[in-house]
């Protein structure tokens, strides 16, 4: 997984799947990247994601809450077909940007 900052943003591509094997990891490293004091937004590049089940649901849902109570955004890009149709079932798409 490739993190890139610039300025008040941070770019994260996620690769694999994420699910309940690795929602964990996935979880702690983008609160690392929430910590960060200067980071407004926080892009999830999905490009390299393959899988994605209720467990990354509550990770992304739950990083979506953090940011808004930073007063930041949380916007996704780059989503597949299955990818795209679980945040889309989930409702996921009526609260979080995709740009």
């Amino acid at each position: 997984m490739l993190v890139e900052k610039n300025d008040q943003t941070v770019t994260v591509y996620l690769e694999g799947e994420l699910d309940h094997c690795t929602a964990q990891t996935i979880r702690r490293l983008l609160d690392g990247c929430i910590r960060d004091h200067e980071i407004k937004n926080m892009i999830l590049d999905m490009q390299g994601l393959a899988f994605m089940d209720s467990s990354g649901i509550g990770v992304i849902l739950g990083r979506y809450k953090l940011m808004r109570e930073k007063n930041g955004r949380l916007l996704v890009r780059n989503m597949n077909r299955q990818v795209e149709k679980v945040f889309r079932l989930s409702g996921m798409n009526q609260i979080i940007e995709t740009i």
